[in-house]
C-alpha cells in the first residue's frame, strides 16, 4: 500500500507518518566475501573545549591498547585525547597545553611524543619534543629540538624517534622561492631509559646530489620500517632520502621523479572537463609510508612547483613499482567529490598515506585533502593496487591512522570554520561489514570514456512509470546546466546519462542573453526538477540578487523552463512583473507538476519571504499553463532554532497528488548547529490561490496548513557523519518510496559528501 495516501485527512496522514521506518543510507550490495570499512562515528574536536573555539585535528595517533586517540590541535596549542573504548561513541577526554603549535604526535609505550613548533618566525626557529604521560595527561619531559619540527615517527621496536626539522619556507617571501635559510634536517631521538634521559642526534640533509635546492632540503614527512630505516620526503626538492637510524647515516636518496597526466581538468572555469594534459609534473610528495621493508609509498600532493594528483610506490633503490597516474582524480570525479576550484592548481591534492594489514589483507589508505575522502586500496600485490572503497572524511583530512587490532581506521580533518558549517573532526571507521555504506551515488562513463562529472545535486524527480529511474540536476556551482538520469536499482545509485540543456530556439536568450553560452548551452541555477505531463522536464531556475540591494544586486529573474527529453528549452516561464519587483535572492527552490497533459498546473516553492511578505510566510506559487497565469499561497515556516542566527526556508516541493504536496523545510546550519531538517505535507483543497497585486499592496494569500511527515535529523545522524546542511532534493517513486538527497556544494566549503536517503513502506531499513 502506498505510504503517501492521496486525499487522506491530516490525522490519517500523521498516523501514516508515524509508521515510517527509519531512513538509512543506500548501501552497496557486496556479493563477495570481501570485508569493508564503514564510518561508525565522527568526533568534532571542539567537544574537548567549547563549541565556540576554533580547533584543528591535524595528526592522530593511538595509545598502545588502541582505546585512546591522541591528536594535535595547533589552534589550541594542545594535544587532545579521545576515549574510544566504545568506538561507536567516542568521548572527549581532555587536552594538554604544550606551549606552542604541535605539528605531529607519535606513541612510545605509555607516552605521547608531541613535536611542537615554538618558532618566533621563519628565521628564528625553535621547537620542543614534549613527552606526555597518556594516562595521567601530564608532561614528563621537554627536549629542545633546535628548529621548527613537522612530522615525527617512532620505530616499530621503540628504540628511536625520528623528527623532521622542516624549518619551512616563508611563502610570502619572494613568492615562496627557494632556497631560504635556515636549512632543515632530521633529528634522531634515542629513546633509552626515562624521557629525561633521552638524547638526540642530527642528520644533515643538505648537499644531496639531484636535489633542486641543495642548501634547503625542506623535509616534510617521515616513516620508519622494521629495519629502522627512516624514509623522509623532501617535498619542494621532489626528493626522497633513506636514513639508517642506528648509524645516523643516509643510505640512499633519489628524485621522486615526474609524471605525465592526461584526461584531467586544469582550468577553474565552473565545469569539470577531463580534457587537459600536464607534462613532466614533479610529484613533490608529502606523506610517506613503508609498504614493507623494501617498498614505500608517497602521497604526491605538490607544494612549490608540482603535485601529480596521485600516489607512487617505489622500492628502496628509487625504482617506481607503481604510479597511479590520473586514476585518483578519475575516482574522485566518479564519486562526486572533485574540487573543481582547485583544477588550475593541484587538483585533489593527496596529502597522506597509511599502510596496514587487516585480517591478512594489506591495505593502502590515501587521504585527499581537497576532495575530503580517504581512498582504500588492496595492495596484497603492490605492483597492481586495486581500489576497494572511497570513504567520506571531515574537511581537509591530513592525519590517518590504522588500528588493525581493533579493526579501526581513523582520519583527522583539520579544517574548522563554524560560519561555513565546517568543523574539524576525527572520523572513525570499522572494518568487517560485507556491505558498504558509502558512496550512495556514483557515475558511469561519459561518451569520451572518462567518468561523468557531477556534484551539487539540488533537485530530484522520479520517473512516473519506472520506479528504478530518477532524474536530478545540479545548481549554478557548475556552468552548462545538465539533467542526470539516475538508476536507483543499482546500489550505489548510478548516474547513467547526462542531458545538456540547450537554448536552440533562442527562448532563454530572449529573456537574458547572459545566461546562454556561445555553444548554446546555458548557465542557470537549477534548484528543482519535475517530469512534464507530456514528456520532458520542468526545471526551476533560482534568480540571483535582490531588487534594490547594492550589496547583492539583481542579476537574473526566477524562471521555470520547459525542457524536452533531448535537453532543448521549449518554454520559458517568468513571474508576473508585480512579483518580480519583490525579488530577493532566495527564490525558486523546487517545482512540481500536477494535472494532465491537457490541463497541467505547476507549483513552485520559494525559499524565503520576498519583499513585503509577512514574516515567517513564504510563497508557494501556482502556474496554470493553459491560462499562463500565476497565483500564490503562503506556507508558514518554522522559527529558527540556532544560536548562530539561522534562517529557515524551503528547499524542495514534490507532488503527492493534484492537491497534496510535500516540502523540505530546513535551516541553513550544519553539524551540531543544525536543528531543522524536516519534511512537511500540505493540501490546497478548498483554498483558492490569489494573484499578486504588486509592491505597496497587501494580499492575504491563503495560508496552508502543514503536517509534519518526517524529522530528518535522526536520519542524517544515522550516516555517522556530521549533519549535512543542504537537504535539497526529494521525490516519490512509482512504488511510493520517498527519497531525499543533499547538495554537496561542489566540494566548496563542504566535504563533498552526497547522501541519497530512502524511506521504505514496509518497515525495513534499506
Amino acid at each position: 500500500m502506498s505510504l503517501f495516501l492521496k486525499g487522506l485527512p491530516h490525522k490519517q496522514i500523521i498516523a501514516s507518518a508515524i509508521a515510517l521506518s527509519l531512513v538509512s543510507p543506500v548501501s552497496i550490495a557486496d556479493d563477495s566475501s570481501d570485508k569493508s570499512f564503514n564510518r561508525i562515528a565522527t568526533f568534532p574536536v571542539f567537544l574537548n573545549s567549547s563549541i565556540e573555539n576554533e580547533t584543528v585535528a591535524e595528526i592522530v595517533a593511538a595509545s598502545k591498547d588502541g582505546k585512546t586517540l591522541i591528536y594535535t590541535d595547533g589552534k589550541m596549542e594542545s594535544i587532545g585525547f579521545v576515549d574510544i573504548n566504545n568506538a561507536k561513541k567516542p568521548k572527549p577526554s581532555g587536552i594538554v597545553n604544550v606551549g606552542g603549535e604541535p605539528t605531529s604526535v607519535a606513541i612510545k609505550g605509555k607516552y605521547a611524543l608531541a613535536a611542537v613548533n615554538t618558532s618566533e618566525d621563519f628565521v628564528n626557529v625553535s621547537g620542543q619534543l614534549v613527552v606526555i604521560d597518556i594516562e595521567k595527561q601530564k608532561i614528563k619531559a621537554s627536549i629542545e629540538l633546535g628548529g621548527q619540527p613537522d612530522s615525527i615517527a617512532v620505530s616499530p621496536d621503540g628504540k628511536y624517534a625520528a623528527i623532521v626539522i622542516e624549518n619551512e619556507r616563508d611563502e610570502d617571501l619572494n613568492d615562496g622561492e627557494l632556497p631560504q635559510q635556515p636549512a632543515g634536517k632530521l633529528l634522531i631521538v634515542d629513546l633509552k631509559g626515562k624521557p629525561t634521559n633521552w638524547t638526540t642526534r642530527s642528520v644533515e640533509l643538505t648537499g644531496l646530489q639531484g636535489m633542486l635546492y641543495a642548501s634547503d632540503p625542506e623535509p616534510e614527512y617521515v616513516d620508519i620500517n622494521k629495519d629502522n630505516i627512516a624514509v623522509v620526503t623532501l617535498q619542494e626538492n621532489n626528493h626522497i632520502a633513506l636514513i639508517d637510524l642506528a648509524k645516523g647515516t643516509i643510505v640512499n636518496h633519489f628524485s621522486a621523479g615526474t609524471q605525465d597526466l592526461d584526461n584531467i581538468d586544469t582550468a577553474k572555469d565552473g565545469s569539470i572537463s577531463l580534457d587537459s594534459s600536464l607534462t613532466a609534473v614533479p610529484r613533490e610528495p608529502d606523506g610517506v609510508s613503508w609498504v614493507n621493508k623494501s617498498l614505500l609509498v608517497t602521497a604526491d600532493e605538490g607544494d612549490l612547483n608540482g603535485g601529480s594528483r596521485g600516489y607512487t610506490i617505489y622500492n628502496k633503490g628509487g625504482d617506481i613499482v607503481f604510479e597511479s597516474g590520473n586514476s585518483v582524480e578519475h575516482t574522485i570525479v566518479r564519486h562526486g567529490h572533485y574540487p573543481d576550484k582547485r583544477s588550475a592548481k593541484k587538483g585533489n591534492e593527496p596529502e597522506n598515506v597509511e599502510v596496514a594489514t587487516f585480517k591478512g589483507d594489506k591495505y593502502l589508505f590515501v587521504n585527499s585533502e581537497r576532495a575530503s575522502v580517504a581512498l582504500v586500496y588492496d595492495i596484497n600485490n603492490p605492483e597492481t593496487p586495486v581500489l576497494k572503497q572511497v570513504l567520506p572524511t571531515a574537511v581537509k583530512p591530513e592525519g590517518l591512522l590504522a588500528i588493525p587490532g581493533r579493526k579501526l581506521f581513523i582520519t583527522a580533518g583539520e579544517e574548522d570554520a563554524r560560519d561555513d558549517k565546517i568543523r574539524s573532526a576525527l572520523t572513525i571507521y570499522k572494518y568487517g561489514s560485507k556491505e558498504v555504506g558509502y558512496p550512495t551515488v556514483i557515475s558511469t562513463d561519459s561518451s569520451d570514456g572518462n567518468p561523468m562529472p557531477w556534484g551539487a545535486l539540488s533537485g530530484l524527480a522520479a520517473d512516473p512509470t519506472d520506479s528504478d529511474i530518477m532524474y536530478t540536476v545540479h545548481d549554478s556551482f557548475y556552468n552548462k546546466a545538465r539533467v542526470f538520469k539516475m538508476n536507483i536499482a543499482d546500489k550505489p545509485a548510478v548516474l547513467t546519462e547526462e542531458i545538456t540543456l540547450k537554448d536552440s530556439l533562442g527562448l532563454l536568450a530572449a529573456i537574458d542573453l547572459n545566461m546562454v553560452n556561445e555553444d548554446g548551452t546555458v548557465n542557470i541555477d537549477q534548484e528543482g526538477i519535475a517530469i512534464a505531463k507530456n514528456g520532458g522536464f520542468w526545471i526551476a531556475s533560482e534568480g540571483k540578487g535582490t531588487i534594490g540591494d547594492v550589496k547583492k544586486p539583481f542579476e537574473t529573474y526566477n524562471l521555470v523552463l520547459g525542457v524536452s527529453v533531448e535537453g532543448v528549452i521549449e518554454q520559458v516561464v517568468t513571474l508576473p512583473t508585480e512579483t518580480n519587483a519583490r525579488q530577493i535572492r532566495f527564490g525558486f527552490e523546487g517545482v512540481a507538476s500536477t494535472g494532465t497533459a491537457e490541463q497541467e498546473v505547476l507549483f513552485v516553492a520559494f525559499q524565503r519571504e520576498w519583499a513585503e511578505d509577512p514574516k515567517g510566510l513564504v510563497r508557494i506559487g501556482r502556474y496554470d499553463i493553459n491560462s499562463a497565469s500565476w497565483s500564490f499561497y503562503y506556507y508558514p515556516l518554522e522559527t529558527p532554532d540556532s544560536e548562530l542566527g539561522a534562517w529557515v526556508g524551503l528547499s524542495e516541493i514534490t507532488a503527492v497528488d493534484d492537491e497534496s504536496f510535500m516540502v523540505i523545510e530546513r535551516d541553513n546550519q550544519g553539524n551540531m548547529d543544525a536543528a531543522i531538517k524536516r519534511i512537511y505535507q500540505f493540501s490546497t483543497a478548498g483554498l483558492t490561490a490569489l494573484a499578486d497585486t504588486g509592491l505597496g499592496t497587501t494580499v492575504d494569500f491563503p495560508v496552508l496548513n502543514k503536517v509534519l511527515v518526517r524529522d530528518l535529523m535522526k536520519d542524517l545522524a544515522k550516516t555517522k557523519g556530521l549533519i549535512l546542511e543542504k537537504i535539497e532534493g526529494m521525490a516519490i517513486t512509482a512504488d511510493a518510496d520517498l527519497y531525499v538527497i543533499n547538495d554537496n556544494d561542489g566540494v566548496d566549503d563542504s566535504n563533498g559528501e552526497t547522501q541519497l536517503l530512502k524511506i521504505n513502506n514496509d518497515g525495513r531499513d534499506d
